[in-house]
């Protein structure tokens, strides 16, 4: 159980069983020791991507989301300059202290499972949404226009 040490112990909930799936699938994707090491790079990734993401995509990929993945998405005040995917891998490595190497590597294992979740139509309204080179971290190819 995922316990939040500003709650006392007797009134925090177990997590959902969906959320429990998505961060066995994180789990996996990111080949994670533990199911710990998988929660903590789905909240770090998920708000960084709360702070890109606005309008219908945001509120709808809450919507598919397990409660507590949502909860750490929505909690999180919009950018007002959205970051371009190597700018989101640079911000969040900066936040966490981690490796630019191993914060990639948490992006894509999380957005994996955002992916199974939030379906192809919404990742690319998403997708039309944030500036440059964030396709390959939803491991998708990115798209150019036709010259």
């Amino acid at each position: 159980m995922i316990t939040d040490a500003r709650v006392p112990l007797a009134h925090q909930q177990p997590c959902s069983t969906a959320y429990e799936q998505m961060l066995e699938k994180v789990r996996y994707e990111g080949a994670y020791p533990t199911r710990e090491r998988a929660d903590e790079a789905v909240r770090v990734v998920l708000a960084g991507l709360g702070r890109q993401l606005t309008g219908d995509e945001r509120v709808d990929l809450a919507r598919c989301m397990p409660l507590e993945a949502a909860r750490v998405l929505t909690a999180q005040i919009p950018d007002t300059q959205p970051l371009t995917g190597w700018d989101f891998i640079k911000d969040l490595a900066t936040r966490s202290g981690a490796s630019l190497a191993t914060t990639r590597w948490d992006i894509c294992s999380v957005f994996a499972a955002v992916r199974a979740h939030a379906g192809p139509d919404l990742i690319s309204r998403i997708l039309h949404q944030l500036p440059t080179n964030w396709a390959l971290l939803f491991g998708q190819a990115e798209s150019t226009p036709a010259a």
